[in-house]
């Protein structure tokens, strides 16, 4: 939504598509059109998943975008195929994180990372586009792998945070509060987390350690709901569930922690650090481009439930350390990660994509922005056989879906 806003701020005229729910009450009540995508993070069904790629194809050429913004692996993948079929001249895809594709071992999971991959090579080669990452490492593994050269690739640590409304307040009195706040899926180190306030209450250290979020039914990496209810009841962690007022359940905690495997840029991290809090998170992809151990916080292995308690533990029972991370934190997150700053690259990207000669305010879109304006018919080469090729496949999938689904009972 704040890029959204920004967008339309620059004088764009902004379209958003994305799956149904409550964030088309949200894009309406801004204003935004809201183009409805038939889209499963972790659903492999192939007919679905081309149901998704023409859903795309059709928003995109019935809207004429001069420029589409993809977020997500997925919608960067299948949107960028679908922008070449239709002919859009201009591409902005951003990378949030990689997802359990690339946080799990298997044969399964292997072979999809690699199927990821060849996938990306084919959709990653719009000749005017520019892949944002949120960290080194990801964009590191994109060009280890041949997907796409580095002068395609731009650096954009996250997507930014309101350091007005993230703002620091004193520690609250009382016993210390450790806040872990994500999804509670177990690839963001909630059970290390609980093994950690198992090793410290067994040893006397009294704090509160606190789970703030929903779980994930559509994640491979899913803690159950019944197992989060057993801890909590058990005592072990407080589980508040999801949570709308991050900026005061932020400030109530003494130390915030994220021991997560993987991430693109955690958001709570910075979140966190602009309300002036010690961090302690994963020496991993993500989480060290917002923490330096030592500085604003401390960093411990993957998957390291000891390691964790012994971090846990010095910031505990040291408040003066805490006092000064903390400061560090808000200062780090002033300097590299305001909304502002963040904002103003994506508006330069979308200048830099378009072409400083430009004549009106263009427009932009996404399987998160869309935009509709004429697109000259020299920016069209590839649309007129895909075009028939695309609208043969919906009409058949239609047909297909409509006959699996004549004497289906209603829900």
């Amino acid at each position: 939504m704040p890029l959204a806003r920004a967008s339309r701020a620059a004088g764009f005229d902004v379209h958003v598509a994305c799956p149904a729910g409550d964030a088309a009450e949200n894009l309406a009540r801004e204003g935004f059109p809201f183009h409805p995508i038939p889209l499963s993070r972790s659903g492999m069904n192939p007919i679905a998943e081309l149901a998704t790629l023409f859903a795309l194809y059709r928003v995109f050429t019935r809207l004429r975008p001069d420029l589409v913004h993809h977020l997500r692996l997925k919608p960067v993948v299948y949107g960028s195929l679908a922008a070449r079929l239709a002919g859009v001249p201009a591409l902005a895809n951003e990378l949030t994180g990689l997802g359990y594709l690339f946080t799990r071992d298997g044969c399964v999971t292997w072979c999809l990372r690699r199927l990821v991959m060849l996938a990306s090579r084919v959709a990653l080669s719009h000749a005017n586009q520019r892949v944002v990452y949120h960290n080194p490492d990801d964009r590191d593994l994109f060009l280890r792998a041949g997907v796409l050269p580095a002068e395609k690739t731009l650096l954009i640590k996250g997507s930014g945070v309101d350091t007005v409304r993230f703002s620091p307040h004193p520690e609250p009195a009382g016993l210390p509060v450790i806040l872990l706040a994500s999804r509670m899926l177990w690839d963001k180190g909630v059970g290390e987390f609980v093994e950690a306030s198992r090793t410290l209450r067994s040893s006397g250290i009294r704090a509160r350690f606190v789970l703030v979020g929903e779980t994930d039914s559509g994640n491979p990496s899913a803690i159950p709901t019944e197992r989060l209810r057993e801890w909590h009841k058990e005592g072990i962690v407080e589980w508040l569930g999801f949570r709308t007022d991050m900026p005061d359940v932020l400030n109530q905690a003494h130390i915030v922690c994220l021991p997560s495997v993987r991430e693109g840029l955690p958001r709570v991290l910075v979140e966190a650090a602009a309300c002036g809090r010690a961090l302690i998170t994963t020496d991993t992809p993500g989480c060290r481009e917002v923490v330096r151990n030592g500085d604003n916080g401390l960093l411990v292995p993957v998957r390291d439930a000891q390691s964790l308690a012994w971090a846990c533990r010095l910031l505990l029972e040291n408040a003066a350390l805490r006092k000064e991370m903390g400061a560090r934190s808000r200062e780090r997150a002033v300097r590299e990660f305001t909304r502002d700053y963040v904002m103003a690259q994506i508006l330069e990207l979308y200048g830099s994509l378009l072409g400083a000669g430009t004549s009106r305010a263009p427009r932009v879109a996404s399987a998160s922005t869309l935009s509709s304006s004429p697109v000259p018919a020299d920016r069209m080469r590839l649309a007129p056989s895909a075009s028939r090729l695309i609208n043969h496949g919906s009409r058949w999938y239609a047909r297909f879906r409509f006959g699996l689904s004549r004497g289906t009972p209603a829900a």
